[in-house]
């Protein structure tokens, strides 16, 4: 299985969070120091619920901002060109058939911090998105899963 050792990301996964940073940072931050505002001139803070719960939203951002901004220094940018070769590569969507449950299944190969499964988004750190990467349409690939094995064909790899 190919390591992931950068902070791979789909350049819209990128943008998806520096969306929500600055929805963040420009909209929630002063939500929160509004609600606080307001908290506090309701009096004694030391017994209000109002004050402690603005505090903890304001808390809850700040460490997500500060996540998001962690996350976007380290990152590397996948870019997609028309050129190179045709193999399972983060960025690309790849169709597969799922031997053991003859089941057609597509995923969109991400970085760790975009993965979704549920929505047809595996990371490329996965055990399923690690052992595809560098397969071409007609390979088979199996490897050890915890109840056995896993077994799917690559039907086609889209960029």
């Amino acid at each position: 299985m190919a390591a992931n050792k950068s902070n791979e990301m789909t350049r819209e996964g990128y943008d998806k969070l520096n969306a929500e940073l600055e929805h963040l940072i420009t909209v929630v931050r002063k939500e929160n120091a509004e609600r606080l505002k307001e908290a506090i001139s309701l009096g004694d803070i030391s017994e209000n619920a109002e004050y402690d719960a603005a505090k903890d939203a304001q808390a809850e951002t700040e460490e997500r901002i500060s996540s998001i901004e962690e996350i976007l220094r380290t990152a590397v940018i996948v870019e997609e060109s028309d050129e190179g070769d045709d193999s399972v590569q983060t960025g690309r969507t790849v169709v597969l058939k799922d031997l053991t449950y003859n089941e057609t299944v597509t995923y969109k190969i991400v970085g760790t911090t975009e993965a979704d499964p549920l929505n047809g988004k595996l990371s490329n750190a996965s055990l399923v998105g690690g052992h595809l990467l560098g397969h071409h349409a007609g390979d088979k690939v199996e490897f050890a899963v915890p109840d056995g094995m896993a077994r799917y064909e690559v039907l086609e790899v889209k960029r």
